[in-house]
């Protein structure tokens, strides 16, 4: 049976504050992705610099890029449109309540999962999307680029996810909802590095929107995501049977 469902499109603050948030979200996330992987931009760095120069500009520019669309232009997006909402209340804040708190998680997340990651970067299946640079001679300069770029890149994308698209879903919708939605669209962003990586955002998801909550910042999951990248990159480039590290190299 046909039934009538009506529709109410009264605009309000917790409106407001669910809408903004996951469409600056989606649409911030959806301009880095096209852009880091288009063919054309790519094809430029390919054509003015040789295979290692341009690899490695090519990606450090994804990066940035990445740090611009998910970090800076949802700030000042969220800033105005919620002005209600300071940067301190997304979590990019320290609150001395929860230092001890946040340092002990961090150890002991990074303690569990980087050997996990040090012993799966042997593996050839690793060597498909890391390193991401697919520079052929790494030099000291190379590894010092890919250091800055996952850093900046993760304090945009954690800024996001569990900065502005979790602190704000909470008070509208409610912890557990909030973290669901959160869940939801981390793990889909995972969806192009495959089925593995999709999957496993779910859980790693959840510990982080938790902690995150707990502490009231970004820095469990800022900090523990970069040390993941940066082990996963390093050991990717110590076991990658292509890449040849020369510290000194030009």
């Amino acid at each position: 049976m046909y039934q009538h469902f009506s529709i109410n499109a009264s605009w309000d603050p917790s409106v407001a504050r669910i809408f903004i948030p996951v469409i600056c979200t989606l649409i911030s996330f959806i301009i880095f992705w096209f852009v880091a992987q288009s063919a054309k931009i790519k094809a430029r760095f390919y054509e003015k610099h040789d295979f290692d120069s341009a690899s490695v500009k090519h990606i450090f520019f994804t990066k940035y890029f990445g740090f611009l669309t998910m970090g800076i232009l949802p700030a000042i997006v969220c800033l105005l449109a919620l002005p209600e909402i300071s940067l301190a209340e997304y979590g990019l804040t320290f609150i001395p309540e929860t230092g001890f708190f946040t340092l002990i998680w961090i150890i002991g997340l990074s303690a569990v999962v980087l050997p996990l990651l040090y012993f799966n970067a042997k593996k050839p299946e690793n060597w498909i999307n890391y390193p991401q640079i697919r520079a052929k001679v790494w030099t000291r300069k190379t590894v010092v680029i890919n250091l800055i770029g996952w850093f900046l890149y993760l304090l945009g994308y954690e800024f996001l996810f569990r900065g502005i698209l979790l602190f704000s879903l909470v008070e509208p919708l409610g912890v557990w909802p909030a973290i669901a939605v959160n869940i939801a669209l981390y793990s889909a962003t995972h969806i192009p590095k495959g089925l593995a990586e999709a999957i496993g955002a779910i859980p790693l998801g959840l510990i982080f929107c938790i902690l995150t909550l707990a502490s009231g910042t970004i820095w469990i999951a800022f900090i523990v995501h970069v040390a993941m990248a940066w082990t996963n990159s390093l050991t990717s480039i110590k076991f990658h049977p292509e890449i040849q590290y020369i510290p000194n190299g030009k």
